[in-house]
């Protein structure tokens, strides 16, 4: 036992020791390809890809209950109000746990081609405001901080539609009777059969709502975030972490207020598919904005708003 445990100090020490190590030092290839200009560019985009899958894969199970609560009580205004407890518990008595995951590669590939593009251009945008800045000898200052944050949000957001539309659609597939429900097996079988079934245009249904909601989310969660992290930096004492966590959390909550009634229409909307005689309930987002707000309230706009800040927070 004590040769085992004197092995495994060893080979800490050793890997210890090579991590401290500068990049050039340890590995002269892989620190040539590391500050390669192509690679310099491409690392915001891959970071930032891996990061929302990451964040996706924790909180999938949070976003399936904010989805069903934005579905819950269509066109009532009044009667029973759903609440996560009482959604999580209906999903759960319907089938089983796993089914809080319901839409998982839809949601990865989702982040996967969004957060992508959306980091990574933001990180773009904001580097070469940063030159700019320096160039004339000051700061980026929030206005373009916001700027580069909407502009990241619906470039990106326009790119990821079809993969957002396919995980409305396999969460919501659910609330339909057994004999309607498509059951969708993967991101990939959805996307093909709403293509086949609807046409490839349909895949950027509800795009309108999706961009300005990118928008939204974008100018509070980047903006905000980028914001309250340099005045942490320059007004605390805290460490990194805390300044990272605590921005994050205020990122949030703005992110949050931003552009909820924007993602409860474009989930309406995504979720749609023409009834019998041809027609779908919502004629565009303006109609649905209208519709909800005569029918359910203005409120419903935000029913579900701590769901969604608990969603949004980890990405952030």
């Amino acid at each position: 036992m004590s040769k085992a445990v004197d092995a495994a100090k060893t080979a800490s020490n050793k890997t210890t020791s090579a991590l401290s190590k500068p990049a050039s030092e340890s590995s002269p290839v892989a620190a040539s390809l590391l500050h390669h200009p192509y690679t310099r560019t491409a690392l915001p985009f891959v970071n930032g890809g891996l990061a929302g899958m990451t964040a996706t894969t924790c909180i999938q199970p949070i976003d399936m209950i904010k989805v069903r609560l934005q579905l819950a009580g269509e066109g009532i205004k009044t009667g029973p109000r759903a609440s996560p407890l009482s959604v999580t518990r209906d999903i759960i008595a319907q089938g089983k746990v796993m089914d809080l995951y319901t839409g998982l590669s839809a949601g990865l590939l989702r982040q996967a081609v969004y957060t992508t593009a959306r980091l990574g251009f933001f990180d773009t945008f904001m580097t070469a405001l940063k030159a700019r800045a320096e160039a004339r000898g000051q700061g980026v200052g929030f206005k373009e901080r916001a700027g580069a944050g909407l502009t990241a949000g619906g470039l990106a957001a326009m790119v990821g539609n079809p993969a957002d539309l396919a995980l409305i659609r396999m969460q919501s597939d659910g609330l339909k009777a057994k004999a309607m429900r498509a059951n969708y097996t993967s991101v990939v079988d959805a996307l093909m059969r709403i293509s086949k079934a609807e046409g490839v245009m349909s895949l950027w249904a509800g795009a309108g709502p999706t961009i300005v909601r990118a928008m939204a989310l974008n100018f509070g969660q980047l903006a905000f975030f980028s914001e309250a992290k340099t005045q942490l930096k320059a007004k605390t004492q805290w460490s990194m972490q805390t300044q990272t966590l605590t921005a994050s959390a205020i990122a949030g909550f703005f992110a949050s207020f931003f552009s909820l009634p924007f993602d409860f229409v474009k989930t309406r909307l995504q979720k749609q598919q023409k009834g019998p005689d041809g027609k779908v309930p919502y004629s565009g987002m303006a109609d649905c904005f209208r519709k909800v707000a005569k029918e359910e309230g203005f409120m419903r706009f935000y029913r579900g708003f701590g769901t969604y800040y608990v969603r949004i927070a980890p990405h952030a």
